[in-house]
């Protein structure tokens, strides 16, 4: 090199700017954090700029300047925000407001709820409750209306099955909808009779819109406040962001207006409520993809669920002969839908909960997509497969949106409705991953409840809260703590077209994380259950704190 070019390239050293490196706004340090990111699956530090990651590691102190927050951490466990990838986030509103029938162990538990409501309530008020569940019950059998009736003779009372997918109402309801002895079963739906042949007031999938379509709307300012109330529980057990399966134009709207003002603290995906007039103005204008409110899916219904035998199946029920259940959508009604969202830029996200369901959506899907793809369709449930169909999901690229504790609350009496054999091939989240399928893992709340540790317990135990059965439900199906976290953090990311915006704790992402009380990737799997969050960060905003946590910022 001649002594000239030397002196000039010296030159355009010194003269070149210096590389600054960043100043956090936020840097912890001190702590076990669990990235969901293979290049560094853990860190003991994390420095937060903005709304994102500056940086992961173990020593971050060049990102730390006079205005930099720092929180040690003490060893604290940080994972990402969790995602729930399928929610009713309007029905947690509503279900913290209405009477809450989970824990009822009985007819006279759900009765004396119904009547202490009629008291205070006045004549023509509705009564509304949600979560009963007749298999806790002695004898298992649906009630019947009579008893209803009886507690509250001047209010109509509608109660929501656990599942969503029934209704157990009273004659003031019956009459207000007009439903009688005479009235025919719905279109993928049933008005259950006794032997006698007289209303019991048991309506099953579209047969309780034969009375549901009587209760008021909720108003525009209901609707906010009931999404705002479902939302900061959500961000008290540790959901950062939900993806919300099947709502109409007003809760659109009431998402929209709640964002605006910035009183949403989750992201939403949101998914439109089947076809109609909603879908196809979303044809013609395409998605909305927003930080905090997404619209980019439709849901479809294909079938009821199995609580309720309105599951549908290949071969009848094991426990009712020669009831196969309800094919609420058809295959073409599917294959249609799914042939204008991918046209279009929308997915497809289908209910399928009987292995019949599961094929014909299935099949649909295939018409649509023709093979493997990046149109990310999902089967919501996907909770009995045929051993035939699991190859599908990975030849047309779907993905199994499942929800770990319909598996341990459904497994005290699915074989009865199923038998053995094809309990082989429900709840399979392991067969889903060894056949390549990615999953999606969340609540289905108010269905279960919307605490994820709960989930998180199911997925690698297939247990229930008080550890049985002991080995598990056919534990050969169980995740391990990393894949359940994967489930509820990155490949929920994924299934809503985010994994690069969300899901891990890596540099350039969104700073979504958590503080916990515990450590769930290493404790006695008894003690997941009672893991709190101390502090959930979305945005890298404090958007909830624990009472008693004092943990500071210098």
């Amino acid at each position: 090199m001649s002594a000239m070019l030397f002196r000039l390239l010296l030159v355009v050293c010194l003269l070149a700017p210096v590389a600054s490196t960043q100043v956090a706004d936020l840097v912890l340090t001190g702590a076990r954090i669990y990235t969901v990111n293979p290049g560094q699956p853990t860190a003991s530090a994390m420095a937060i700029r903005g709304e994102r990651i500056l940086a992961v590691g173990d020593n971050l102190q060049e990102h730390i300047g006079p205005s930099t927050k720092v929180m040690d951490m003490a060893g604290a466990t940080v994972i990402p925000g969790l995602i729930d990838s399928h929610v009713h986030l309007a029905g947690l509103g509503q279900a913290l407001e209405i009477l809450d029938l989970r824990e009822a162990a009985s007819i006279d538990d759900v009765t004396r709820k119904v009547r202490a409501a009629a008291a205070s309530a006045k004549p023509g008020e509705w009564i509304r409750g949600r979560g009963w569940d007749q298999t806790r019950w002695p004898g298992k059998e649906f009630p019947d209306r009579n008893y209803l009736t009886e507690a509250a003779p001047n209010n109509p009372v509608y109660l929501s099955r656990v599942d969503g997918h029934a209704a157990w109402v009273n004659a003031k309801a019956l009459e207000l909808g007009g439903v009688d002895a005479s009235t025919p079963h719905p279109q993928g739906g049933r008005i259950v009779r006794n032997p006698e042949g007289d209303i019991t007031g048991i309506l099953i999938d579209r047969a309780m819109g034969l009375v549901s379509r009587q209760i008021p709307e909720a108003t525009p300012q209901q609707l906010e406040r009931r999404l705002q109330l479902a939302a900061e529980e959500c961000v008290r057990l540790g959901l950062t962001s939900v993806h919300d399966a099947g709502v109409g134009r007003s809760t659109i709207e009431a998402y929209k207006a709640l964002a605006a003002r910035g009183a949403l603290p989750i992201r939403s995906y949101v998914m439109i409520g089947g076809e109609g007039d909603l879908w196809r103005e979303y044809l013609g204008k395409g998605p909305e993809i927003h930080p905090y409110v997404t619209v980019r899916a439709i849901k479809l219904v294909a079938d009821g669920a199995l609580g309720s035998r309105g599951a549908a199946l290949i071969e009848a029920y094991a426990d009712d002969s020669g009831n196969r259940g309800l094919v609420i959508l058809q295959k073409e009604d599917v294959a249609r839908v799914a042939k204008q969202a991918a046209e279009k830029g929308f997915q497809v996200a289908t209910h399928a909960i009987g292995d019949l369901a599961n094929r014909l959506a299935l099949q649909a899907y295939g018409e649509a997509l023709g093979g493997a793809n990046d149109k990310r369709f999902r089967m919501e449930h996907a909770q009995i497969v045929h051993p035939d169909d699991f190859p599908l999901f990975k030849q047309h690229s779907i993905i199994a949106s499942i929800q770990a504790t319909h598996a341990t609350s459904d497994m005290r009496w699915a074989e009865d409705r199923i038998g053995p054999q094809r309990a082989l091939g429900s709840y399979a989240w392991r067969t889903f991953l060894d056949t390549g399928v990615r999953i999606a893992n969340g609540s289905d709340f108010p269905v279960e409840h919307p605490n994820p540790m709960l989930g998180f317990h199911a997925a690698i135990t297939r247990q229930d809260g008080k550890g049985w059965p002991k080995a598990g439900w056919y534990p050969n199906q169980r995740l391990t703590r990393d894949e359940a976290l994967k489930s509820w953090t990155l490949d929920g990311a994924y299934a809503a077209f985010e994994e690069r915006e969300k899901g891990s704790l890596e540099p350039g992402k969104l700073a979504d994380f958590l503080v916990l009380s515990r450590n769930i990737m290493e404790v006695e799997p008894r003690e997941i259950l009672s893991t709190t969050v101390r502090m959930t960060f979305v945005g890298g905003k404090l958007v909830y704190q624990a009472a008693g946590e004092t943990r500071a910022a210098r």
